[in-house]
Order: C-alpha cells, then structure tokens, then sequence
C-alpha cells in the first residue's frame, strides 16, 4: 500500500486510495478533465499517469456527458471507471447520462449488467468560489433511486470510502468537500473504516443531536464546543452517505434525546435535511420534545464570494436553532 500511518491532507488521503485501488485491481481506469499531467485542478490524480500510464489515467475532451457515458461503456465491458468531474456545477451536463443509464441500468437488465462507475465531484462553499464552483448539488443525486451518494468529512473516510466506493458493484457519487480537502489528520490505511451506509458519532451529547455530513461537520463540531458556554452537552451525528441512509441511527439517538438539528450547505427547500426531518419525526414523534429543525443555506442561488459567509451555515446560525428546541419543557 502506497499509505503508511501518517499525517495527511484530505487531498491526498483521496490520491492513496486512488492509487491503492488502481494497484490492487488493474480494471481501475481514472478518466476526467486535466486529470493525467496536471493531476486534476485539486491535484487528486497527481503522477497516476506518471505510475500507470495514459490508458488508466487519461484526460478527456471538456464534455462532461462524453465522459460519463465513455465510463458507461467501460462498466459495461468489464472495467471500474472513476469519473472526476472538475467542479460540482460542471456535472449537470452529464445528468441525462446519470439519470438515464447510470442509475437504471442494473435494474433494466434484472441485475444482469450492475455498472461499477465512481463518480468523483468536488462540491460545496467555502473557498471563496464563483457562480458554477460552489455548488450543493447531493439532493439531485439522492432523489435518483439507483445510485449511492457518499460524502467523506474526515481523512479517514476520505480513503476508505473511496476505496468502498470503487470496489461496489453499484454506481457511487462521491462528493468531495472542497474546504475540507487541506484539513490534516492522521491516516492509517490498514483501519478498519465503517462501511457505505453507516453513520458515525462523531461527539457524545446528552442535550439534542447535531445531524450533519461532509462539509458542515467542523462547523457543527465547532457550535458543539461552543454551546457548552450554554449548558447544552450535543452530540453531532456524521451521516457519511446520504444513500443509503442509516436510518436506525439517526433515529435510535434522537429517540434517546428528543431533540434534532439537521445542518447542510445546501439550500433547505426540497434539500436533503428535509427528507431527513421527515423521516425523524415519522420515525421519532412521540419522543421529541420540539420539532426537528434545519439548518441550511438561504434559498438563492450561491452568492459572490464576499457574502457566502452570510450564506453558509455558522456556529452562531446553529446555536440559534438549538436554543429554539423548546427547552423550557
């Protein structure tokens, strides 16, 4: 294995396990735009091409739809493709090929033909981002029935689940947190890492539970600290996939607490946190003491970058929702 337990940034936790996977099993192709000499805009591919050559690291024409329905073809005749899309706004042209023959095609052949294509797409704020590289696009993918949608918030998720993703015989989106990419920690690549699908309690708390994923988990980490000044002990919940959705998590805690926020990037209408809210108070209705509440992105289109502080969510944003969770009762 390329890793040894050491210190790594996201960025390059994301490059040993590509590179560990296209060690381990030479049907592990890496295509994408400027993903070969350059080594991608946020050098996630970098020297893949330099150890494996042009066929298994290979740049693409700027034609997103081109590129995934090259790795449709691919799956279909044996490999495992991963697919960078450079940016996460970048990704919509290729939408008609996700929706139509990515996430269909094991159940239009009665499972005969499963498509084991990882779609890489760096997403979300806070790196002072334009129109077009700032976007929260999970919700699209999660309400397309056939995909997972996976989403690292720690180094060590960053690799082993990227290493699950493209050993799954199922079609992955896996988003990647843009701000989180140079946040250090230390990896061990032997560790065992909880699989696609399973939610990890990132911080005990016997107040109310924070519910979050990928780039909103040092925040709600962060707001966690800080609302202890309050009296107030949260848990904070990493979802790490929002399909599958570990459901009997989510629900087991916020039965044991009562109370529930739900914080992401994205806009709040139809975002995943209201799916998520739904399910907990079906789920959960006679064990809360208030509502679950969410804490989102404004309803707009991203912003400029001099106002995405205003519109991401803060420590102080989530610690005003906490404090409406009824505590007089």
């Amino acid at each position: 294995m390329s890793t040894t337990v050491e210190t790594r940034t996201m960025a390059q936790a994301l490059n040993s396990a590509l590179r560990d996977a296209m060690r381990a099993d030479e049907s592990v192709h890496v295509l994408g735009e400027d993903v070969g000499a350059l080594g991608g805009v946020f050098r996630i591919t970098d020297g893949l091409t330099a150890e494996f050559g042009t066929q298994r690291c290979l740049d693409t024409p700027l034609a997103e739809a081109g590129i995934l329905g090259t790795a449709v073809g691919m799956a279909m005749y044996g490999l495992r493709p991963v697919v960078e899309m450079q940016f996460d706004a970048f990704a919509y042209p290729a939408m008609e090929q996700l929706v139509s023959h990515v996430a269909k095609m094991r159940n239009r052949t009665a499972g005969k033909m499963p498509l084991p294509i990882t779609i890489r797409i760096p997403y979300g704020g806070g790196i002072g981002g334009v129109e077009h590289h700032s976007d929260s696009s999970e919700a699209y993918y999660a309400h397309t029935p056939g995909l997972h949608v996976v989403t690292p918030a720690t180094v060590a998720d960053a690799y082993g689940l990227l290493r699950a993703s493209i050993a799954s015989d199922d079609p992955v989106v896996f988003l990647e947190p843009k701000r989180l990419y140079w946040g250090k920690d230390v990896l061990d690549a032997t560790a065992p890492v909880e699989p696609i699908g399973r939610a990890v309690l990132r911080r005990p708390g016997r107040s109310a539970v924070l519910i979050t994923y990928g780039p909103s988990l040092p925040v709600c980490l962060e707001a966690a600290e800080a609302a202890r000044a309050e009296g107030w002990d949260l848990a904070v919940l990493d979802l790490r996939s929002l399909v599958p959705f570990d459901e009997e998590t989510a629900v087991e805690l916020v039965r044991s607490l009562g109370r529930a926020v739900v914080v992401h990037e994205s806009t709040g209408f139809g975002g995943a946190g209201a799916e998520i809210a739904a399910r907990l108070t079906e789920k959960c209705f006679h064990h809360l003491a208030a509502p679950v509440l969410r804490v989102t992105g404004f309803d707009i289109p991203y912003p400029a970058p001099m106002l995405e502080h205003h519109h991401l969510p803060g420590v102080d944003r989530i610690l005003d929702a906490v404090a409406r969770l009824q505590w007089e009762d």
